[in-house]
């Protein structure tokens, strides 16, 4: 698997697993990607042009993604229209990418006999009770909530009934929120930590007790490059670092990383369905495949991802101002 066709490469997590495997891997990476708002070249910049290409189209473009398949070892999907308030606000964009590019994807691996590996969420399994003992494992039954995890949850099913059906050689994972260096600064930690960067208070949908199981965006990649070398074909394997905080603990720790009160915020409506808690067992990654994070600690991960962006401002601010703008439209 030298060669890896990676979908959505320019994006957050994709752009991350990229970095991640050209630095740790003798593998070829080519990235897919459509540009949307949220890709992004200056998240690519700097890699090994031997070793790296990036081509700019759609996956929805049958044509070019056989082509693309074809020639490549591997099939790494991250390419998803991911952000749940857009979700809410137009769900058509997310039932073009998510499903039609899926099925295209997983049509070209089947005729080319490529390996195929899809990136999913834990926001397919719907939410839990905030005192819930219980954690998302593998053989959780679907619940999406939203537009964004229910094309999530299509895209899934596709891929188990083309392995099923078809033969198609691909695994599926199922992870946790993702933090990290380039993540759009519409994102919840992005967006908390650029709006104390620029002298501004951060926003907290409704009371802040919605529970997220935190990962680095790092500990993602090693843990989806785990499963595409050693995973068994057919098996979905969930990923989590065991980083369950509420995100009124999470504004409070930016604050507080960047030298100020922890009370020094605002908020703000909630999100419509807002799910209340995720949580994930990695119990089968880490016992059957050996993986392990590298940021079992949440609160160093997010001083780096702290430091991240403030040593990066010219990657996030031309977004910054267009992004506020559109939250503020919604009362967000």
């Amino acid at each position: 698997m030298s060669r890896l066709l990676v979908t959505g490469g320019a994006g957050f997590i994709g752009s991350n697993f990229v970095h991640y495997v050209l630095a740790n891997t003798d593998h070829t990476v080519t990235v897919l990607d459509k540009l949307t708002y949220a890709g992004n070249r200056a998240s690519l910049a700097g890699l090994p042009e031997d070793r790296f290409e990036l081509v700019v189209g759609d996956i929805q473009d049958a044509e070019l993604v056989d082509g693309l398949v074809a020639s490549h070892d591997a099939v790494v999907h991250y390419a998803a229209e991911s952000h749940n308030d857009n979700s809410l606000n137009d769900p058509r964009p997310f039932l073009d990418t998510n499903i039609i590019g899926t099925y295209v994807l997983i049509e070209a691996a089947r005729k080319h006999n490529t390996r195929f590996h899809h990136i999913s969420t834990d926001e397919v399994y719907g939410d839990l009770e905030l005192d819930d003992p219980n954690k998302f494992t593998s053989e959780t039954p679907y619940n999406p909530s939203s537009p964004y995890s229910s094309t999530k949850a299509g895209s899934d099913l596709l891929v188990r009934a083309w392995v099923r059906s078809f033969g198609l050689q691909a695994t599926i994972s199922n992870c946790s929120n993702n933090y990290g260096p380039y993540q759009h600064v519409e994102k919840f930690i992005p967006r908390q930590i650029t709006n104390v960067l620029r002298g501004e208070r951060p926003k907290l949908y409704g009371t802040g007790e919605n529970v997220r199981d935190w990962i680095h965006a790092n500990d993602h990649s090693s843990a989806v490059l785990t499963i595409l070398e050693k995973g068994v074909i057919g098996e979905t394997y969930l990923i989590g670092a065991d980083g369950e905080k509420n995100n009124k603990d999470v504004v409070e720790m930016i604050l507080e990383g960047l030298g100020q009160p922890r009370d020094a915020y605002d908020h703000v409506n909630d999100r419509p369905g807002h799910d209340l808690r995720y949580a994930i067992d990695s119990s089968r990654l880490r016992n059957e495949l050996g993986w392990e994070p590298q940021f079992s600690n949440f609160e160093a991960g997010l001083a780096d991802t702290i430091a991240w962006y403030r040593e990066n401002e010219a990657w996030w601010a031309p977004e910054k101002d267009a992004t506020e703008a559109k939250y503020k439209s919604q009362g967000q």
